[in-house]
Parts: C-alpha cells; structure tokens; sequence
C-alpha cells in the first residue's frame, strides 16, 4: 500500500513517504477572515479533511494545522471601510468559517493558530533572516531579499527578471522592486506590535512560515492550499523559511478553485455564495457530497443544476441505505472498505473514481433487496457505510443526526403524520381497485417535493430533489 500525491513543485504524481514512519504532518493555508466564508473557501477544507481521513484510515498518526489570518491588508481594510476594530471583524468572520467547516462535517484540525498569537516567533524568524544576509531593515519595515535565495520561483516557475511582486501602501526603502515586505511599519489606525526595527505589523507570508515552523518544526510532510496560493504566498513562505534554515514542506498539494463563468469565486469579483445562505436552501451533507466529490484538481463551475444532480445522486445512495436498515435494523461500518476504492484513494485522491465504486455496491445491494437477499443487501450497506464514512458522507454517522435542520427536518415528525393521513387514503383507494384515485393522490405527493416508494412493509416516502 502506497499513496500517490500530486506534488505541485516536481510537477508530477510522486510515492508519499512520510518523515516520521508512521505519522504525517500537514499544513494548511486556512482563513483569512476578513469576510464570512463562500462555498470557494470551504472546498480547500474539504478537500483536505478528505485527505486527512484517508490518511488516518490507512493507519496514519496525523498532525493536521490550519491557520487562521487574522492580520492582513484586507482585514484592515474592511476595518476602515466599516468603521470597525479589525479584532471585531476578524473574530465575527473566524466564527462564520469555524460553523461551515462543522456544518459541512469537517473535523477540527489538531491545532488552529491565530498570525496575532505568533508576532515572537515572527521577531525571531526576521532577525535570524537578517543576520544571515537573507533581509533587512528600511524606514521601519523588513524585507526579504530575493536575489539572496537562488531557489527562489521554483515552485511557480517564473522568470525573476520577468515578476512582478505585488506590494502594498508605504513600503519604502527596497533594494530591488521584487523584494517582499516581512513586516510593515507602523501607519495611522493601524494595529501595530513592538520589534527591534521598530512599532509595526507582519506581513501575510512571514505568518506562515513562522507559525508552521512552530508547530511542525523544521521539516514537515505536506503543505497545501488553493492554486491561487503558489504565488507570491507559498513561493514567499519557501524562500522564507528555507532562508532561515528549515526543510520546510516536502510536498506541496493543491486543490482547484470554484468557478462562477468561468471566473474564480471570489468576494472581489462579487460572484461568491456563501455557506450560510447555502446551507438554509441545501442540506449541509449535500453541499459536502457536491463540494468534495469532484477530483480535488479539477475546477468545480458552480450552477443550481450540477447542485441538484449531486442531491440526487446522493438521495438514491441514502434510499439504498435506508431500505436496508427499514429491512434488517441497524447495519455497523465494514472493517475494510473494497480494495478498488482504496485503490482509487491511494492514486492522488482519486474520490471520482471511489465514488464509481460506492454507486455501484449501491446497485448491487438494490439487486440484493429486489430478490429479497438481506444478507447480501446487508453486507453491502455495510461497505457503503465504510466507504462514505472516508470521505465524510455517512447520513448514518451519528455526526450528521442534527443535518439539515435549517431545510425544515425538525417538522419531520408533523409531516410524516400528515403525509401517513394522505398514505392511508391512497392504501384504501387501492384496496377497493381505485387505481385512478390512488395515483392521483401519489401524483400530488410527488408535486408537493415528497417521492413515494412501495416496499414490502408498505408505502415509504422522502423530500425529492427539488
């Protein structure tokens, strides 16, 4: 057993081999909070709470880190723009991402550190910069310099006579245009912390660095993030860090974007759809189905269509698996999930190709029930279980008990009394051979977004695609 992952710098799929056997440790670019969280957002945490339980399932110890940006140009911008503290702004929008991750059954990462808890190990990251020739000091801000590091644009395999680097407002005193700001010197309304070169605050990518150096050491297994990363962010953060002395990452992973017409989903570009606002019209687990399904480096174009066919996809996984337990009771998780998933999972998260296999157990235990062969339907449901429950999808996982309360279930118990009164009415139409009447009524129910299946324990009925 072996898992491949796509490593972004060597430009290939490559055999994972962990530092520590045993063990994997991850990071993750998580938030930056200047604004509640798009559906865009959360597919980076998807995809990699995804990777994150695959590993654990083939017997990994994982160490798992996603940050929280709660300093940054946007967050101070928006403070400006709505007359707010950023501290105010910031902690409102990590709260708006912390309940999407848990409404899209995310698990929490084994630590999640703030940038503002981190500005020592920030201090400390610059000076041994400085005293290796690596940065230095100009009006009170600290730069990298570029032409120091000969790794420099690996990762995104750019010409450094050809970049152009990004800057912001004030940063004065460069040697080179290129270089990239470690720390920003103080300016008016701005929050600001005390270095030797003065007051002033950190620069997005020397966050990073510090806080992964802080939690993972000098070397670590896998870094990850959306491709809109690679630059200036991820390629700043290796030149930083590898400048200071750390290994650093030694496979770089990332996921694709959310696209609205072609355009990356974005809070800029006013195209986004937040969670909160999905999760009152989708239920949570599936907007997950929909989200982390797709292969993580394949582009996801969102539209209300693909949203539906997912939700009905996932509604003939879940009446599978409902029949079967109406059929024999409670069904536990298989020990092992089918050979051709895991082979498709240890190929770079292959969940396409392990969703084919999920579907087609499913089908095969539909056979199993038609010809009244439980014990078959049973060991399937058991499979789909183990399967699902690996990519967060098991609607029996006691996780989910609570989903989808915003779409109306907490009725449940109202509506199933009232559609039984209008089931009773349809059984007694049947039973005096008014065919004409009893379809009718189940032609209404179906109208109405309610499916109405006749089993052999008698007439059943679920919420329909809408």
């Amino acid at each position: 057993m072996t898992i491949r992952l796509y490593d972004t710098n060597a430009r290939q799929i490559r055999d994972f081999t962990p530092l520590a056997p045993g063990c994997v440790s991850i990071y993750l670019c998580g938030a930056t909070v200047q604004a509640a969280p798009h559906i865009g957002h959360i597919r980076s945490g998807l995809n990699f709470d995804i990777m994150r339980r695959w590993f654990a399932y083939r017997g990994y110890d994982v160490t798992f880190i996603r940050n929280v940006t709660d300093i940054d140009d946007k967050i101070i911008a928006k403070s400006a723009e709505q007359n707010r503290p950023w501290w105010a702004i910031g902690y409102e929008n990590e709260r708006a991402f912390n309940d999407a991750y848990t409404a899209l059954g995310c698990l929490p990462p084994t630590y999640e550190p703030r940038a503002t808890g981190h500005v020592t190990e920030m201090v400390a990251m610059m000076q041994g910069l400085i005293e290796r020739g690596h940065a230095y000091e100009a009006d009170g801000n600290v730069y990298f310099d570029v032409r120091s590091f000969p790794g420099y644009l690996e990762l995104s395999r750019q010409e450094l006579d050809n970049l152009q680097q990004p800057s912001g407002t004030g940063e004065t005193g460069k040697h080179d245009p290129r270089d990239f700001a470690l720390w920003k010197s103080a300016k008016p309304g701005e929050p600001t912390w005390d270095t030797p070169w003065g007051p002033g605050r950190p620069g997005w990518h020397l966050e990073c660095s510090a806080m992964a150096h802080k939690y993972l050491g000098t070397a670590f297994d896998i870094h990850g993030g959306g491709l809109d990363l690679i630059f200036p962010h991820h390629e700043n953060e290796i030149a930083q860090a590898k400048a200071y002395g750390d290994e650093f990452a030694r496979y770089w992973v990332h996921n694709a974007w959310v696209t609205m017409a072609g355009d990356k989903m974005s809070k800029s570009l006013g195209n986004s759809v937040l969670v909160s606002e999905m999760v009152r019209t989708w239920r949570p687990i599936v907007l997950r189905y929909y989200l982390g399904t797709p292969h993580y480096r394949s582009m996801i174009e969102y539209s209300e269509e693909s949203l539906r066919e997912a939700e009905s996809a996932f509604a003939r996984i879940e009446g599978f698996m409902q029949r079967v337990v109406e059929t024999a009771g409670a069904v536990e998780p298989a020990a092992d999930v089918p050979p051709a998933f895991a082979e498709a999972m240890d190929d770079d998260l292959g969940v396409p190709q392990a969703l084919a296999v999920v579907h087609t157990t499913v089908r095969q235990g539909n056979s199993a029930l038609a010809a009244a062969d439980k014990d078959t339907a049973v060991a399937r449901l058991a499979e789909v279980r183990a399967m699902l429950g690996v990519l967060g999808l098991d609607p029996l996982d006691p996780g989910w008990s609570g989903e989808g309360t915003d779409r109306g279930e907490d009725l449940n118990g109202v509506v199933d009394s009232l559609v039984g009164l209008v089931l009773q009415q349809r059984e007694s139409a049947r039973a005096r051979k008014d065919w004409a009447t009893a379809d009718a009524i189940r032609d209404q129910l179906n109208r109405s977004g309610l499916v109405i299946e006749d089993s052999p324990q008698g007439p059943r009925w679920s919420l329909g695609p809408r």
